[in-house]
């Protein structure tokens, strides 16, 4: 077999399985529309989301706080939404004192109140310093959402709201995510800026 032939077959194979994911998305429906719904209270009330992930998933949040600071779709005001990464000073001198463990729990102790949610993302679910946010979030009285894979991982029995992927594929996982952040995005934007 060419190699071109073989690179058919894994991109046949690579939308395929891409496909597959995507169609079982409907059946978050009802998850999804729970979680705008609560971002939708916080941020109509003056509340903040603050995102969090590692790699794919912090570019991810960051994708999302853009959409909602900048403009998604529609012509209105910013929304109150933040990436905890993007500091990177922040980010380095929490991980530095205190151990990367610690770097989101730090900034949302140091940002968030009451009334506020924090959408925590993981494919596998189990990222360490996603489990010590969701655990500074609670002690702050935060709203905690998770953004995961098919089990959930530890995140799956932390959060007020899981949102699990029907997938075990990292990849397929976080295409599915920011799928899924830009339905959170649409409708979200839809409700406030008509607000």
């Amino acid at each position: 077999m060419t190699k071109t032939a073989t690179q058919f077959g894994d991109l046949e194979r690579i939308w395929k399985e891409h496909n597959q994911v995507a169609a079982s998305l409907p059946k978050l429906t009802r998850e999804v529309s729970e979680v705008v719904d609560k971002i939708y209270a916080s941020l109509a009330a003056g509340g903040h989301l603050f995102i969090a992930g590692n790699g794919g998933s912090a570019a991810d949040a960051q994708h999302i706080a853009a959409e909602l600071t900048g403009r998604y779709m529609l012509e209105r005001p910013p929304f109150r939404a933040m990436a905890l990464h993007c500091n990177s000073s922040a980010l380095t001198a929490i991980g530095n004192d205190y151990g990367y463990d610690r770097v989101f729990a730090r900034e949302l102790s140091a940002h968030a109140k009451s009334g506020d949610v924090f959408l925590g993302i993981s494919t596998s679910g189990n990222s360490a310093n996603i489990m010590c946010a969701i655990e500074a979030a609670r002690q702050l009285q935060v709203g905690v959402i998770g953004l995961t894979g098919e089990s959930g991982g530890k995140m799956k029995d932390a959060c007020d709201l899981c949102l699990r992927v029907p997938s075990s594929s990292t990849p397929r996982i976080q295409e599915m995510h920011i799928t899924i952040g830009h339905a959170i995005c649409e409708l979200l934007e839809a409700r406030l800026a008509n607000k």
